[in-house]
């Protein structure tokens, strides 16, 4: 029963990321994959607040598995990041993908780590 709720979070996620992406790309032009950056980044947050709520208040390994695995699995992007990055590499946009290279995972890191602190309050 469990795996079936990680599967619709996951499903949930990958809505939300289609959702997202499509509301960024409307928004904003250029090379800079801004979508994918926001997600990976907002469930970078979302990671580690739950890591924070289950350490140290007690969430239930359940909601983890199933917000954590399902949710911000179908919701963040590693394969996505990895193309789009390459892709800008390719398309000689070599500053852009650095940039998207570096940025993401420094985000990513502080996001998670701003998360994890917030879960400790």
């Amino acid at each position: 029963m469990l795996a079936f709720a990680v599967g619709l979070g996951a499903a949930a996620g990958a809505v939300l990321r289609y959702l997202v992406d499509q509301a960024v790309s409307r928004r904003r032009a250029g090379t800079f994959p801004a979508g994918t950056w926001l997600i990976n980044i907002t469930g970078s947050l979302l990671l580690g607040l739950l890591a924070g709520l289950a350490t140290h208040h007690g969430l239930a390994a359940g909601a983890v598995a199933i917000i954590g695995t399902g949710v911000c699995g179908g919701y963040t992007t590693f394969s996505t990041f990895g193309y789009e990055t390459v892709r800008l590499m390719e398309e000689g946009s070599g500053l852009v993908s650095l940039a998207n290279l570096a940025g993401s995972v420094a985000a990513g890191l502080a996001a998670a780590a701003l998360g994890l602190g917030i879960g400790l309050l």
